[in-house]
């Protein structure tokens, strides 16, 4: 392997470090601030939260698809390969829930800033999207994980559709 190939491994286990990493971390903080009912630490948090998801997960969800298509490019690999193709297919999927979470968490950031500038408790509008927001979470988790393993084990996957 050339040094430009392993640059390209090392950017793209940083970006799946990142996604990872950020999407268990958003995950903590905001339901521990959650759970805290206050209006203030929720707005605090999901203000840090929309900024985190902002800096890190914006920029590695940039990145894994460039570095991904040019290391397969680089080692040969066709992005018809079964694993490699429901890495990808596992990616859109991913972004399919990310997308409306980042909306949630502006929403309810905004919702518990209103509330503190108002004095008020956190509406119930806030908890109907803090629910779906959990609920997003767990198939997307989930989902990184599966691309994670299928980056390590690489398995001989055959897709029926592959030759689209």
């Amino acid at each position: 392997m050339t040094d430009p190939d392993l640059i390209l491994r090392w950017l793209h286990v940083i970006g799946a470090c990142v996604l990872l990493g950020t999407g268990a971390g958003i995950a903590f903080f905001m339901l521990m601030a959650h759970r805290s009912r206050s209006a203030q630490i929720v707005a605090h948090t999901a203000g840090i939260v929309v900024l985190a998801d902002l800096l890190f997960t914006t920029t590695a969800v940039i990145v894994q698809p460039i570095t991904g298509t040019l290391l397969a490019w680089r080692l040969g690999w066709s992005l018809t390969e079964g694993w490699l193709l429901w890495s990808l297919v596992l990616y859109i999927f991913t972004g399919a829930f990310w997308l409306p979470v980042v909306w949630i968490q502006l929403r309810m950031r905004d919702l518990a800033r209103v509330a503190v500038a108002e004095g008020t408790g956190l509406p119930p509008r806030y908890f109907a999207l803090f629910r779906v927001w959990f609920a997003c979470g767990f198939p997307a988790f989930l989902a990184v994980l599966g691309i994670i393993w299928l980056m390590l084990a690489r398995p001989d996957i055959s897709v029926p559709f592959a030759g689209f």
